[in-house]
């Protein structure tokens, strides 16, 4: 039998929760953490007070960033977990497998060319692996439309359409945090739209060409708060309008959020809910995207970040017919429910939401997700789709076990018990890691040039990229 893998975390915000609940519950048997590296005591106190309500044997160690090296040395993990802001993953990344520490990292793997090849470089040059955690890949929505392209249901794909929608709850929220900075982020684009752009080309088992861009900030920043007559705005959330502001949120009301943030402040200045109309956003809250792929087929990608509801509507168009893919992750937003659902780091819940329980009206937009297959002169047909799992028992993993449509299950068993045979290749590398980069970088280009941008005028061609973990 194999010893438990020691695994290190560097980032302890919110994320690391779901990876450390993990190892804490169903996976202790594969392994167990020795270390945190974070910018942040209070934060890396918080997860030892996790560790110890279930593990009090284990004693962890606590690093800064600076002392990354020495991590790796002193502690020797088998496993680096990087949950940290986007833009520090490559230097992590990039030493741990130099080290010839394998890597788990959330996406986006990077936010820029140089990045991408700092971490393609320390492949190539020790026997580390990476893996890079595309959950929605796991999602059986997402897995089922693969299979069904797969199949040759619809034919030769030609065109994609493919909408989402954040609404003011989970998109405002990118406008309080790190993310509103796009040296920090990437952008939505890349920060969040990696997470799309990786899925069509998972579903197309084909690589992108060409990407043209338009969007902005529209919606939220202290100029279109101006615009609309809102008024001045404070620089923090909890301090808007009042409890009636829609877009008001105090983290000191929920305790997850009081310890891994406020009470932490004062060691390195983050502050997690700067008012979403306020300055220093550099991020677009609209997008759209035209991006070509290299076997002809093209899609239109649309993110907007401030929707009444949350969901995605893809359209495929094949030369043998369509799917049409439908999910609705939350159907509207309650106005004064903002610091509830973010404390919850969860949706609100479905029977509010949804109506139709306990004497309330049916809405007509309900939460869930409908896929429908149409061949050439058929009627159309729902496909089932497969029931996801539930998040991993037995730790604290926060709600998240079961996130991204019962993803997140099935991605954490890959992670910690590897991969075993799986026909729809769902396990995410490098190679995935700098597609779905590059798409957003050079979409990021093209609203900064206005004009169309091929990935491989980037300076990293993706057919000379490093091998996938």
């Amino acid at each position: 039998m194999a010893r438990p893998r020691r695994y290190a975390f560097v980032g302890t915000g919110s994320r690391a929760r779901m990876y450390l609940g993990a190892l804490l519950g169903p996976y202790a048997d594969v392994g167990h953490p020795v270390a945190f590296c974070d910018t942040n005591e209070v934060r890396m106190a918080y997860y030892d007070r996790l560790v110890g309500e279930t593990r009090p044997d284990l004693r962890m160690a606590h690093y800064d960033p600076g002392d990354f090296g020495r991590l790796l040395d002193r502690e020797r993990p088998d496993v680096v977990v990087v949950t940290s802001p986007d833009a520090t993953h490559a230097a992590y990344i990039g030493q741990a497998l130099r080290e010839g520490v394998d890597v788990v990292s959330e996406k986006p793997l990077t936010v820029d060319v140089a990045g991408l090849r700092q971490i393609r470089d320390a492949l190539a040059a020790g026997t580390a692996g990476l893996i890079l955690t595309h959950n929605y890949r796991y999602s059986p929505r997402n897995a089922l439309v693969r299979r069904l392209i797969a199949e040759g249901s619809i034919g030769e794909i030609t065109s994609l359409t493919f909408e989402w929608c954040l609404d003011t709850v989970h998109g405002a929220d990118y406008f309080r945090r790190w993310h509103r900075d796009k040296a920090v982020s990437g952008g939505l684009l890349v920060h969040k739209a990696s997470h799309h752009f990786d899925l069509v080309n998972w579903w197309l088992a084909d690589l992108p060409e060409t990407v043209y861009a338009r969007g902005g900030l529209r919606f939220y920043g202290s100029d279109n708060a101006r615009r609309r007559g809102l008024g001045p705005r404070p620089e923090r959330s909890r301090d808007a309008a009042g409890p009636g502001d829609p877009f008001a949120l105090d983290i000191a009301a929920d305790d997850r959020l009081r310890l891994l943030y406020q009470d932490g402040e004062h060691l390195d200045g983050y502050i997690r809910d700067r008012d979403v109309f306020s300055d220093g956003i550099t991020i677009e809250d609209n997008l759209n995207v035209v991006v070509g792929y290299r076997r002809g087929a093209s899609m239109s990608y649309t993110l907007h970040a401030h929707c009444p509801w949350e969901g995605y509507r893809v359209a495929i168009n094949g030369t043998g017919g369509r799917i049409e893919l439908d999910v609705v992750e939350r159907t509207h937003v309650e106005p004064v429910a903002t610091s509830a659902a973010i404390a919850a780091a969860t949706a609100v819940d479905a029977r509010a939401a949804d109506g139709g329980q306990d004497g309330e009206p049916e809405q007509p937009r309900r939460r869930g997700a409908r896929l429908l297959l149409q061949r050439h002169w058929e009627p159309a047909r729902q496909v089932p789709i497969p029931e996801g799992g539930g998040g991993p028992s037995g730790g604290p993993s926060g709600g998240h076990g079961g996130g991204h449509g019962g993803g997140d299950t099935m991605l954490l068993d890959e992670v910690f018990r590897g991969a075993s045979g799986d026909p729809l290749r769902r396990q995410a590398g490098f190679l995935d890691g700098a597609a779905s980069v590059l798409t957003g970088v050079a979409g990021n280009e093209s609203l900064r040039t206005g004009k169309a941008v091929r990935l491989d005028d980037l300076g990293l061609p993706l057919t000379s990229a490093s091998r996938p973990a």
